[in-house]
């Protein structure tokens, strides 16, 4: 009878072990889905009734000793969200606002209407593919914050970095039915350093599975991307002399006292520069074809004409776009109705505002890194899938992507090319072939940019450039799609 006692003895434990486990996950269960319903978004002022959205916001804690949190805004894809994959979105600056810009503007569902009267929903929204998480990115960026001012010196982008992920760790928590799904990282402009160097981040702690939770990151979207500093100041004055922004007196005055390779400029290189800068006033940097708002700005200076290489680091905007919309998201989102219900609180304004975009952070920010390109090197080697969009003369990525690696790079790169509002064109088909290289399908992620080291010179012009195609923002929702292998066809 001993036997039998002690078998029935384990056997009552660990039927009491395995009923306290299945306890403790039900009520683990229970507590995220309460966090997750205390940050959904009911009644949004201005929102439309139709169609219905699920999204969610709110603050998540990134350091509790300085009392640091980042705001989010996610909305679950419009169908099957289980089996979607997650896409986080990340604006630049530094100190522009992904709320702001990349979901109020460009691919979330909901879009403020002219003077902050409301939402409209975007038939092209990138959610239709995947579940969407907007983040406002660094602290003091919108209605992010940090109750240790001294933070806010201390800004870089390894400590950029450092937050984000742990943003992910705490959200994933929050929203642990997330946790497998595939997942990538994108963003525009300075995100071209946060997002590479955020992927960088979460594949290397991926390898550490004892003290790091696995993030099942696939891949990464750069769109207009700063990347290396030679290569984005020198575009960028190769464009304003190429679309005659500027004369060729300026021209020649920058290519003979400027080196872009050096971190510092000289100050014959910053007199030079500001010649640039100044025939900006009058006309928008960011497209010289469209009208400049004559609204009385709320927040954001243009360009900056002091700080260094401060033009690189604000928001590349799409062609089309209204010029006044910054003024329009900020009338919407400072509305305390708005901010109620997107459960935004005091703490997160700055100076009681909120801001599109905060120049004390772009002021404040310390650029230590020049170059983002051997992360993309390492990266590409590790099997992750990358997607390049630029805007013609936004860089010079014809030239330098195929050489940072060796065969056969992940990549696919589109270069967009403003035609008229609210249109692009893209440029690079199979058939353009430059010397050793093969220039990738525009939107297929899973054809190679290139085979081995190559130099992609002169795609646009000679007899031998590419044709091209006109991508509205139907198209673009499809690029999106062909990216994550999805190939649904809109009809555009």
């Amino acid at each position: 009878m001993r036997p039998f006692f002690i078998f029935a003895t384990l056997i009552t434990i660990l039927f009491f072990l395995s009923l306290i486990k299945s306890i403790k996950s039900l009520q683990e269960e229970e507590l995220y889905q309460d966090e997750q319903e205390s940050d959904r978004v009911y009644n949004l002022p201005g929102q439309p009734k139709s169609p219905s959205l699920s999204h969610f916001s709110g603050y998540i804690t990134v350091n509790r000793e300085n009392g640091r949190a980042l705001f989010y805004w996610f909305f679950e894809a419009q169908s099957e969200p289980s089996k979607r994959p997650l896409l986080l979105w990340l604006n630049g600056g530094p100190g522009c606002s992904s709320i702001g810009y990349g979901a109020a503007v460009e691919l979330g569902p909901l879009r403020v209407k002219r003077h902050g009267t409301g939402l409209e929903f975007n038939k092209y929204a990138w959610n239709k593919e995947a579940n969407l998480l907007f983040l406002e990115s660094p602290i003091g960026v919108g209605f992010s914050y940090t109750n240790t001012p001294s933070d806010l010196n201390k800004l870089e982008d390894g400590f950029v970095a450092e937050d984000a992920y742990s943003f992910l760790l705490n959200w994933f928590r929050m929203f642990p039915q997330y946790q497998a799904q595939d997942f990538y990282i994108s963003g525009e402009s300075y995100a071209g350093h946060y997002v590479p160097q955020l992927a960088e981040l979460v594949y290397d702690r991926n390898k550490d599975r004892k003290n790091y939770p696995y993030i099942n990151l696939k891949g990464f979207i750069v769109g207009n991307p700063e990347t290396d500093d030679y290569y984005d100041s020198k575009g960028l004055v190769e464009y304003a002399w190429s679309h005659t922004v500027v004369s060729d007196r300026a021209y020649r005055l920058v290519n003979k006292v400027c080196d872009f390779r050096l971190f510092n400029w000289t100050h014959e290189c910053s007199n030079a520069m500001n010649m640039v800068f100044d025939q900006y006033k009058d006309i928008d940097i960011y497209n010289i074809y469209a009208p400049k708002c004559n609204l009385a700005q709320a927040s954001s200076s243009t360009y900056e004409t002091n700080a260094k290489r401060s033009f690189l680091r604000k928001l590349r905007m799409y062609s089309g776009y209204d010029p006044c919309f910054s003024n329009y998201a900020e009338e919407y989102f400072n509305k305390p109705d708005v901010q109620k219900s997107l459960h935004a609180h005091v703490g997160g304004k700055i100076n009681g505002t909120w801001q599109v975009c905060n120049d004390s952070i772009l002021n404040a920010y310390n650029f230590t890194v020049s170059s983002v390109l051997p992360i993309y090197s390492k990266l590409i080697k590790a099997g992750l899938r990358i997607w390049v969009y630029r805007w013609q003369g936004s860089s010079n990525w014809d030239k330098i992507l195929c050489g940072i690696s060796g065969p056969p790079p992940q990549v696919s790169v589109a270069a967009l090319v403003s035609q008229q509002p609210g249109w692009w064109e893209v440029c690079g088909v199979p058939r353009a072939d430059h010397g050793n290289s093969q220039r990738s399908r525009p939107f297929g992620a899973s054809q190679h940019a290139c085979r081995g080291p190559c130099a992609h010179q002169h795609l646009f012009d000679g007899p031998t450039a590419p044709q091209t195609q006109v991508i509205s923002p139907c198209s673009q929702l499809y690029a999106f799609s062909f990216f994550l292998d999805r190939m649904h066809l809109y009809m555009c």
